[in-house]
């Protein structure tokens, strides 16, 4: 209910995210199809034209009417339509525009500017990454040195930085970590650093995941820090040729589990960072996420038997995307 409702009304609260809008779309679409809630053609149609309302005439998504191309609400609608399993909504992505505005924000040295004239981060090489293989649009050429670039983002604690230089964080580790994967580049890493840089940000008494050494849990960061594991798990099993588990990963998933069911649960509908914490449709996207990712089947003894009550009923995804 909390979902369906975003989808067609915001109250004034939002008016913040104004700038955001392609966000929301993707943060409610992905919410709803790890739910398994089937959203009627008609209003895929409609969330496709106000999609299509926001890409530039140059190439790329802006956050609203009249703003400027982003590679972070180009992600965002990019992966809103993906979303959608109606295929006439795909066709309203530009890909040669897209593909124009992808090579005017990469720089030389591989990393990807945001927008004209914009900042500079790991985000950039990420979103534009998952967006060129999404629509189908990737290639060698339009990520030269942009592997060697996020290389050098991972800092000496092992986790990567926004850039390089900058202290080891979640998302900007999730972001890195995935671009690597798609891109090929995975070699250039240090893995055992990372691991064990990882490892250490799950808390031992909440059991949910800080983004940054010595801060606080937050139930993003479940997903953002949690979502590294399976990314990890497959390099380890495919560089190592190790008979890892496919079920377990390298961390306590139940903890994690527990946390996100405890702790991060509204009352009336949707997720929040922390107890305490107002609900908000971008928590309930990645704690939903990192749910679907790690989530055990709860198991009691009962007359001598193990039983299982509860198993995981939320769509299978992909993490990398």
């Amino acid at each position: 209910s909390y979902l369906r409702k975003g989808l067609l009304k915001l109250s004034e609260n939002f008016e913040c995210l104004d700038a955001s809008r392609p966000w929301l779309c993707y943060w409610i679409l992905h919410s709803l199809n790890l739910l398994g809630d089937q959203i009627p053609q008609e209003q895929q149609l409609r969330i496709s034209e106000f999609l299509k309302s926001v890409q530039a005439d140059t190439g790329g998504f802006c956050g609203n009417i009249g703003h400027l191309p982003h590679l972070a609400t180009t992600y965002a609608a990019v992966s809103a339509l993906a979303s959608l399993d109606f295929e006439p909504c795909y066709d309203i992505i530009d890909t040669s525009k897209l593909n124009q505005f992808l090579q005017n924000m990469h720089n030389d040295d591989g990393s990807f500017t945001m927008h004209k004239d914009g900042e500079l981060d790991v985000r950039g090489a990420y979103c534009a990454a998952v967006v060129a293989h999404l629509s189908g649009i990737y290639s060698e050429e339009l990520f030269a040195n942009t592997g060697e670039w996020i290389a050098k983002c991972q800092t000496f604690e092992g986790g990567f930085g926004s850039r390089p230089g900058t202290e080891a964080h979640g998302g900007y580790t999730f972001c890195s970590l995935a671009a690597l994967i798609l891109l090929n580049k995975t070699h250039l890493i240090n893995k055992d650093q990372l691991l064990d840089w990882a490892v250490h940000r799950q808390m031992r008494f909440e059991g949910g995941f800080q983004g940054r050494t010595n801060k606080m849990v937050d139930g993003c960061y479940s997903f953002w820090q949690g979502g590294v594991f399976p990314l990890l798990h497959h390099i380890l099993k495919t560089d190592l040729k190790s008979n890892l588990d496919e079920k377990e990963w390298l961390f306590s998933q139940v903890a994690l589990q527990d946390y996100i069911l405890f702790c991060c649960q509204y009352p009336s509908g949707g997720l929040v960072d922390k107890p305490g914490k107002s609900r908000d449709y971008y928590h309930t996207c990645y704690c939903l996420s990192v749910y679907r990712l790690h989530s055990t089947p709860l198991k009691i003894l009962l007359c001598g038997e193990i039983r299982i009550i509860s198993l995981n009923q939320l769509i299978p995804f992909s993490t990398l995307f």
